[in-house]
């Protein structure tokens, strides 16, 4: 553990020993102060508080600690300080990327900020972690004091975006049409912007909304009717970064789409990676690629991915084994599993396999297997698309969409043998254009299921709460019900997932959440339930341990967590420790025989 932390300072960043912690909130935000401070910088700043529902609050402080909770909250609240990139060996390699992504940068304005930030090293550098190598990490700054330029007599004119799209900027996106919901009064084209969020607020119910329409003009200064405007007041201490506008104010509520902000002066300087080296890298969160290594997947083997979109996860499994064996891509989205198959093509992986699957539905007995399911390597385990079909269904698509365009333009009100839901479609078609499965001539194979003791390896990186995602600007949906019924939903997934693992096999169960509802209590239910399940070694081992005892709750529902000796067994990525990741969770299983 120690000796993994250490390769994660210095030598594996290539930067100062704080750049971790440059986030961390025991770091005064002053440290990183850049210019001179804004007429109200009370008001003009990026300090975010995340709200959670009192009790899960509650529940959570219990787990961590008030103060560490206090330090995850915070956390959640900003984008790690680096973008992590999982570099395609099968394509390229570490060295290769390393040298076009610094030429990208260098000529890019964010390149430039970058490089300025620390003169003294290159913001671009290879993960030092044995095994990782083939990772590389781009490092961003922040969070910077941005001077806004006008006093409280003359405030800066302003552009309120949704939480989602200000999420994404502050990951390095631009400001698209889609997110802007209000601006000020006579914004023009080319005009300095101060961009900020709009928050969801507590209903009269306990409901939580924005509870403004889309088009809403904003007030630069309080009403003089109502000082307490909220549409002022909520918009305090959440400014993301000052911009110049490329549409008028009518142009951002005219227009579907196109950029309606070039955000040039941000809180947080990530560069964007859209459509860049598409199919030699895959921006991936580190924990994401920690999670494909503890599967330890070996050339020749099966291995099933239960919930696998949009795809990161499996094609790093995929560059593991050196393209050789079978990986199933399962996931009860026909669209996302259309995601995987385009992902897989991209980067040039043939060992890939897809299926349209429920993951609560993925044993199926051998006595009930169809005519319909197709052989893998000799083995019958369902229907299944392998990603090289893309190709022969492009070429059909347009045939296709054509024959189906005609039918509806010759049978706009159906006929005698045509059903009234055939109408209905036939009518969006026109009204609409083709769905997005028929202008992308995909296909996803619907699978029956598998049966027991098919895979040698499978994980489950199972739906969750997503709490660990950075940044997250609110949590206020989640209740303690809530968190307690995702890790219910889990454990049915988990039951289906330890059928499929062979006598011997591997099963891994990872999420993107803080939750110990979906994280330690679901280690525990599977350790009590299946006893020839057992922990297993992790490699790399770079998380922290896991949450040891158990929590009673006011209603008296008692969960258990680990037991004493359990918790050095897993994975806990901590969001405000030195790593700077998101939340995550890993545990690992070994499965012994089943009798």
């Amino acid at each position: 553990m120690k000796k993994a932390r250490v390769l994660l300072k210095p030598s594996f960043l290539h930067r100062a020993t704080t750049v971790f912690s440059s986030l961390s909130p025991s770091r005064p935000i002053s440290n990183q102060m850049e210019t001179k401070p804004s007429p109200d910088p009370e008001r003009y700043c990026y300090d975010p508080v995340l709200r959670w529902d009192p009790q899960v609050e509650d529940y959570f402080n219990k787990a961590y600690g008030p103060d560490h909770f206090a330090q995850i909250s915070k956390a959640l609240t900003r984008p790690s300080s680096y973008s992590c990139i999982r570099v395609n060996t099968v394509k390229t390699t570490s060295d290769a990327v390393i040298e076009m992504l610094t030429k990208i940068l260098n000529e890019s304005d964010d390149g430039l900020k970058l490089l300025q930030s620390d003169g003294r090293s290159s913001p671009i550098s290879k993960c030092q972690i044995p095994g990782l190598e083939y990772v590389v990490f781009v490092h961003g700054s922040g969070p910077h004091r941005i001077e806004y330029g006008s006093g409280l007599e003359s405030p800066p004119k302003e552009v309120l975006v949704s939480r989602k799209c200000a999420e994404a900027v502050l990951r390095g996106a631009q400001v698209y049409v889609p997110g802007v919901l209000a601006c000020t009064a006579h914004v023009e084209k080319g005009d300095a912007v101060a961009v900020c969020v709009a928050m969801e607020q507590p209903g009269d119910e306990g409901d939580w909304s924005v509870n403004m329409t889309r088009g809403t003009t904003l007030q630069g200064l309080p009403s003089g009717k109502n000082p307490n405007h909220p549409f002022y007041c909520e918009r305090s201490g959440l400014y993301i970064g000052m911009g110049t506008t490329m549409l008028s104010r009518a142009g951002m509520f005219r227009v579907p789409h196109g950029i309606a902000v070039d955000l040039s002066n941000r809180v947080f300087r990530l560069p964007s990676f859209h459509n860049v080296l598409e199919g030699e890298i895959f921006l991936q969160n580190l924990p994401s690629i920690v999670a494909a290594h503890a599967l330890d997947p070996q050339k020749g083997e099966r291995i099933l991915d239960m919930c696998a979109a949009p795809g990161g996860k499996t094609t790093a499994i995929a560059i593991l084994m050196n393209d050789e064996g079978v990986i199933v891509a399962a996931d009860r989205s026909h669209n996302k599993v259309l995601d995987i198959q385009k992902l897989s093509a991209e980067m040039g992986l043939s060992c890939i396999t897809t299926c349209k699957l429920d993951a609560l539905k993925s044993v199926r007995l051998p006595n009930a297997l169809s005519d319909s399911t197709t052989l893998v390597n000799g083995d019958n385990i369902g229907s299944v698309t392998n990603h090289s079909e893309l190709s022969s269904n492009e070429e059909m698509a347009s045939g296709r969409s054509e024959a189906e365009e005609n039918a509806s333009t010759e049978h706009p009100s159906g006929g005698d043998n045509v059903s009234q839901a055939e109408i209905r479609k036939n009518k969006g078609r026109l009204k609409n254009g083709r769905g997005r499965t028929q202008s992308q001539g995909g296909r996803a194979g619907k699978s029956q299921g598998f049966p027991p003791n098919s895979f040698d390896r499978v994980l489950l990186d199972a739906p969750c709460s997503a709490l660990g995602l950075r940044p997250r600007l609110f949590a206020g949906l989640e209740t303690v019900i809530s968190l307690r019924n995702h890790g219910r939903y889990q454990r049915k997934m988990l039951d289906q997932a330890v059928q499929l693992v062979r006598v011997g096999g591997i099963l891994v169960y990872s999420t993107c959440t803080i939750n110990p509802s979906e994280n330690e209590a679901v280690v525990r239910y599977a350790l009590d339930k299946y006893k020839f399940l057992s922990l297993a070694p992790q490699h790399p081992r770079i998380g922290g341990p896991g949450l040891v005892g158990r929590c009673e709750f006011p209603d008296g529902y008692v969960e258990e967590w680990l037991k004493p000796g359990e918790e050095e067994m897993v994975q806990k990525f901590d969001p405000s420790s030195e790593l700077d990741t998101i939340g995550f969770f890993i545990a690992k299983f070994s499965v012994g025989p089943k009798d």
